[in-house]
């Protein structure tokens, strides 16, 4: 039967194109390469590869037996993953970036719940936007990276990434209760052209998303603070300095002085888990978002 080695020596080939180039993958030299794509020829009782000019090529038969290895592989790192996480001792270390809001509401029970799980495995956590955290997943700089998606503005997800939803929330109008719009239960966005904006910090999405939003429901709208706390956009509301959207899973309570509104349209967002498609079943990777999963169902009353 087809071993295991020679099937990712010839999944690896198929991946990398040449032998040397798998070899330097798979941390042997060519010849350990060429001598398992040899015996698993023999094994299969036909030709996997062929000369071309100065490298090889999977024949027909390489190419099929190449498609179950990718199958196959994948089956036995998944089987690894399951036991991994069975033993009471997952250990290691696993680096999480996350947006603000999710640092202040999430994040301290699912890293609870993590730690009550998993007491072996040591969390470093960062506050970034997605625009900081995804460059660092894919270059191998974070292991997980919670992010948020906008219905106006969708977070651009590389094909390399794997996401898991975590949630969903809703983004609300925030007026000074004085303001001649406070008594309403819903209010378009445009109707509110007498009051300039707060928004997050400037040149992070949150508030290109904003900008987007603005322009789409009032061409004269202007964000004129910027600001990366929503507690302190929901302070200067209260002080009528202006208007600001603030997510519900961002907001503990509304201070004094403030209405908070529903919009038309609803301002719709999705708070996703992502990490590295070849690690999402590694064991601490795994825990981690079981855990971050596990403590979002207590905050699916948000929609």
């Amino acid at each position: 039967m087809f071993g295991l080695e020679r099937m990712r020596a010839l999944h690896t080939v198929a991946t990398h194109g040449t032998v040397a180039a798998a070899a330097s993958a798979l941390h042997v030299t060519p010849s350990g390469v060429s001598q398992q794509l040899g015996k698993l020829e023999r094994e299969a009782g036909q030709r996997l590869l062929e000369p071309h000019g100065r490298s090889v090529r999977l024949t027909t038969a390489g190419h099929v037996l190449a498609r179950h290895a990718e199958r196959i592989l994948a089956q036995v790192e998944q089987a690894r993953a399951d036991l991994e996480l069975l033993r009471e001792d997952v250990t290691g270390t696993v680096r999480v970036g996350a947006i603000p809001t999710t640092v202040h509401a999430l994040l301290p029970p699912a890293l609870a719940l993590l730690r009550d799980r998993h007491p072996g495995l040591a969390v470093t956590l960062e506050e970034g936007e997605a625009e900081e955290t995804l460059p660092r997943i894919v270059a191998g700089g974070l292991d997980v990276a919670v992010l948020d998606s906008w219905e106006h503005r969708p977070a651009t997800v590389p094909p390399t990434l794997s996401r898991t939803t975590l949630l969903h929330d809703v983004a609300d109008l925030a007026l000074p209760a004085s303001h001649r719009l406070a008594h309403r239960k819903v209010v378009d966005l445009a109707e509110v052209d007498d009051l300039p904006w707060i928004g997050w910090s400037a040149g992070s999405g949150c508030f290109d998303w904003l900008t987007r939003v603005l322009r789409d429901h009032g061409p004269d709208a202007r964000i004129s603070c910027a600001i990366g706390n929503y507690p302190t956009q929901l302070a200067l509301v209260a002080g009528n300095v202006g208007a600001a959207v603030v997510p519900r899973l961002g907001r503990d309570s509304v201070p004094d002085g403030v209405r908070v509104l529903a919009t038309r349209p609803a301002l719709n967002r999705t708070i996703h888990a992502v990490t590295r498609a070849e690690d999402a079943d590694r064991g601490v990777v795994r825990a981690c978002v079981d855990a971050f999963t596990s403590a979002a169902d207590r905050f699916q009353h948000l929609v």
